[in-house]
């Protein structure tokens, strides 16, 4: 039995079947725009007669080389057959011709990148035929040269500037503007011509058979899967290559018959803001394509009801019913001939990140979805937008055209923003106070350069990955951040930067787009969303009635802790107290603990820092009162507090060559003293050097070796949870031992840390409800974490160390060198630093949770890397069963959302 190919609109029951029964399968057989205009016709929208031709056609026909599968042309005409007794038309016949369109559709939209053909039908006797009927001379050749300036172009493959040079001759010789003004006598002169262009290209004419047309027409439908613009799409939208096109013959219907008769595009909402409103435009004596040309200025749909009051409130019910039947904002197209409706196509409708929290909302409200298809309709990635400004899509486009495109890099944290470019972290900062704004430029950044990134708009970095240090602070503080950009070249002497040709000059205006990683010269106007938006409080209020993962927050300070409340934040998941001690106040004390030998001299140190400490965190436990505080204890190797040991050489070797050119003893003394300061700094940052220092003297290894730095920052801990429990604040700090690979480890690290905490409760007469933890951040706590948890009271994943020891790859260097290619070359599915590693990474949280959990049920788990923001991976953690993420305070929104949708899947049974 020969497979059936071709499907009327009315047999969308039998496609239905076939499909499996679902709508998503119909889709998969006829394309998107053929199960919709089959779906139309079954809920009585007005639609021209037609049928589609299968995906698996397509399929077939591009598997076999280009050869029409059995039956297909067959079941095709008797298919025109049909459309033949419901017209009344003849396809062919010159007395009463009819006209098809042959138009592309696929599952997935993909708007322009494949082939359309209108007008199929036409030749020299049908369009006389068409004149009888319609005495229409101008509408029947106007309709004529459209067909064989879509056949030339799209089938025969002529190029479309050839056709537009003839009607750009045929205006100017008739002295007329636009198109719509040309003679019927000029659009006959133009349709012989094009028929000319296609003999001299091609070698041969454009087809007379109305027949050829319509298979040649198909043909071209099937190759332009397969075209470069629309594999390009594909790639760039995530659709796969081996869906195929449906190909749908439509009968003709003319918006060009005179003024009552028009076509148009329109959305049943407004696509900007999502208010309750049709949008759209429309021209009146015009075909579809002339709408979206530009050729013609359109009207406002609004107007269409004053012209044609009975066909728009027509068009108004029809919207309706659309968007009740698809429980969706549609956009579609229609026209009107001589008064009567045809709608051509319906799907969902595109939208701003705003207009989709308003549609889903409100949707929601007037009870045509249910609650969790309204949170299910927004993505992470919407709710992303309302949290940074944007640049205007208007100067974008006017800023590529300008030719100020500079280039680009990673897209490491979203946003949009513009400053005066600042090469280190002192000017940027200095500037800013000053009122400017500011994008900090950096070969890359460091923790001393935070005080720069948080005066900067923006970051911009010509090394380093998505979790480098220019990563990780730009996303916790929210500043658009752009790095990796291997072109660019900074030259510190000269106070420059370079990028291909162009040079800028410290003090020079750019703007860096974070959301795609792109950077232009000069200031770009932008947009700013607002966060409260009533209809996303709504929406994320709905969101938290789903979810069952907890969403935290990093927060170093105060402020970032209130904003991330007020975003919705439950606690903080860390604190990184080491950012504290770069603050220029306490510095120097750091220093002076770093740089002494001396026992009494690092107390005293300490005893300094302590007070400053101890301020901190009563900042955030009064910002997050009521709620868990992690405060993770010193964490990176003491290093990292003084300067790179290869920029004190230099600063030698220039004192050395000032000394050499000093004119008085006073110029002397001050460069020996700066000499033997520098010389005493590169000591001991020599003797502190590792060869590989993320394995190295940090974390818990610190602690146990110096002791007395992590005694006095939970003395301040504690200190401060008492000062704030009399002020009557609710307070649960929980202490964590950053980077425990052996329970021994912790077992020491937390018996001396734990008598600190009771002898500072016992000074104050006071008790506080707290615990101590660790971050699982090494394969051998994972593995062993049923030991671990017999000293925890909570694991907190640290999931950036745990892939970089897992893979043993270094993110930053393997960002900026093998990975990309890795990803590109599908070796990777992903950038395990972006989204966790489901089988390695993922694998050993499962062990670690369910070891720990075995040992202590009431186990609290979470995550607190930069994952904690990433939807994918929020997935996975609530299949994990963790106890909460914790992600920056711009994340927190975003996690809210993703973690409902997580949830509501699993309940209606999806794998995420």
């Amino acid at each position: 039995m020969t497979k059936k190919w071709v499907y009327l609109f009315d047999e969308v029951e039998a496609a239905e079947k076939y499909a499996g029964g679902t709508w998503d399968g119909v889709r998969s057989l006829l394309g998107g725009k053929g199960a919709n205009l089959a779906e139309m016709a079954r809920i009585g929208v007005p639609v021209p007669p037609g049928f589609t031709v299968t995906t698996e056609a397509c399929n077939a026909y591009l598997a076999s080389g280009g050869k029409f599968p059995e039956g297909l042309w067959e079941q095709e005409l008797e298919a025109l057959k049909a459309i033949e007794r419901n017209t009344g038309k003849v396809f062919g016949d010159a007395a009463n011709p009819l006209l098809v369109s042959c138009r592309s559709g696929a599952k997935f939209s993909m708007p322009g990148m494949m082939d359309t053909v209108l007008n199929i039908g036409l030749n020299d006797e049908t369009a006389k035929g068409m004149v009888e009927l319609t005495g229409d001379e101008r509408f029947v050749y106007d309709a004529y040269r459209r067909l064989v300036q879509m056949f030339g172009n799209v089938v025969m493959g002529v190029p479309d500037d050839l056709f537009e040079e003839v009607i750009t001759d045929a205006r100017m010789k008739e002295g007329v503007e636009t198109d719509a003004e040309l003679s019927a006598e000029a659009w006959k002169t133009v349709t012989r011509e094009f028929q000319a262009i296609c003999r001299r290209q091609k070698g041969y004419g454009f087809p007379r058979d109305p027949f050829e047309q319509l298979r040649l027409a198909t043909e071209a439908v099937f190759k332009s899967w397969n075209g470069k613009r629309a594999v390009d799409y594909r790639n760039a939208a995530g659709i796969s290559h081996d869906l195929g096109t449906a190909v749908s013959i439509v009968t003709m219907v003319f918006g060009n018959m005179g003024d009552d008769s028009a076509t148009g595009v329109a959305m049943t909402r407004n696509g900007s803001t999502g208010e309750r409103q049709i949008e759209g435009d429309y021209l009146t004596n015009a075909q579809g394509e002339d709408v979206v040309a530009g050729i013609r200025l359109t009207k406002d749909l609004s107007e269409l009801e004053r012209e044609m009051p009975v066909a728009y409130a027509e068009f108004e019910d029809v919207a309706r019913k659309l968007e009740q039947h698809y429980r969706e904002m549609q956009d579609v197209e229609f026209t009107i001939e001589k008064g009567k409706l045809w709608m051509l196509q319906t799907r969902d409708g595109k939208r701003t990140a705003q207009a989709a929290v308003r549609i889903a909302v409100d949707m929601a409200e007037e009870n045509l979805i249910s609650r969790e298809d309204a949170v299910l309709r927004v993505t992470p990635e919407q709710v992303d937008f309302f949290l940074h400004p944007q640049f205007d899509r208007k100067a974008v486009a006017a800023a590529r055209a300008s030719g100020t495109f500079l280039g680009s890099g990673l897209n490491v944290s979203p946003g949009a923003a513009c400053g005066v470019v600042a090469l280190d972290a002192d000017l940027a900062e200095k500037w800013s106070k000053e009122g400017k704004d500011v994008v900090m430029v950096r070969p890359e950044t460091k923790p001393d350069d935070v005080h720069g990134m948080l005066a900067a708009r923006g970051i911009l970095t010509s090394r380093g990955g998505r979790t480098s240090h220019a990563a990780l602070v730009a996303r916790q503080f929210g500043k658009p951040a752009v790095v990796g950009v291997s072109e660019l070249q900074i030259d510190m002497n000269r106070r420059q930067m370079r990028i291909k040709d162009e040079i800028v000059h410290e003090g020079d205006w750019i703007s860096i787009d974070g959301t795609v990683g792109e950077l232009f010269l000069g200031k770009l106007s932008t947009t700013v969303p607002d966060i409260r938006d009533p209809w996303l409080i709504k929406l994320l209020s709905w969101a938290d009635e789903f979810r069952t993962l907890g969403v935290w927050t990093n927060a170093d300070y105060p402020k970032d802790a209130l904003r991330a409340r007020e975003y919705g934040a439950e606690g903080i998941g860390l604190c990184r107290s080491e950012h504290m001690f770069f603050e220029a106040e306490r510095l120097p004390y750091v220093l002076k603990m770093i740089m002494t030998d001396l026992p009494i001299e690092r107390r005293e140190a300490l005893e300094a820092v302590l007070p400053f400490q101890r301020e901190d965190f009563a900042g955030l436990f009064r910002a997050m009162d009521g709620l868990p505080v992690i405060i993770r204890l010193l964490d990176p190797p003491l290093h990292e507090f003084l300067p790179n040991h290869v920029d004190l050489r230099r600063a030698l070797s220039d004192i050395k060559i000032r000394l050499q050119h000093a004119d008085n003893l006073e110029k002397i003394d001050e460069l020996l003293q700066q000499f033997k300061e520098k010389e005493q700094l590169l000591k001991r940052a020599e003797s502190l050097h590792e060869a590989n220092p993320m394995l190295g003297m940090r974390g818990v290894r610190l602690g146990i070796l110096v002791p007395e730095i992590t005694t006095m920052q939970v003395r301040a801990i504690f200190e401060a949870a008492c000062i704030v429990a009399k002020e009557g604040v609710e307070v649960h700090p929980e202490v964590m031992i950053p980077l425990t690979a052996h329970v021994n480890e912790l077992k020491v690290q937390r018996r001396r840390l734990e008598a600190e905490a009771r002898q500072v409760m016992t000074q104050k007469g006071q008790s506080i409800d707290y615990k101590f933890g660790t971050m699982i951040e090494l394969p051998r706590a994972a593995l062993t974490a049923d030991q671990i948890a017999e000293h925890a009271e909570f694991f907190s994943y640290g999931t950036n160390d745990l892939t970089q020891t897992t893979y043993g790859i270094s993110r930053d260097d393997a960002e900026a060198g093998f990975l990309i290619d890795y990803i590109e070359e599908g070796i990777l599915p992903d950038n395990p630093f972006a989204t966790i590693d489901e089988d390695g990474v993922g694998q050993l949280m499962k062990i670690g949770i369910e070891k720990g959990r075995s040992v202590r049920p009431d186990l609290e788990c979470g995550i607190c890397g930069e994952h904690g923001g990433d939807p994918a991976s929020i997935a996975l953690c609530h299949k994990l069963g963790l106890t909460y993420v914790s992600c920056s305070p711009f994340r927190v929104p975003v996690a809210r959302l993703a973690a409902a949708h997580a949830a509501i899947m699993e309940r209606r049974g999806h794998d995420k």
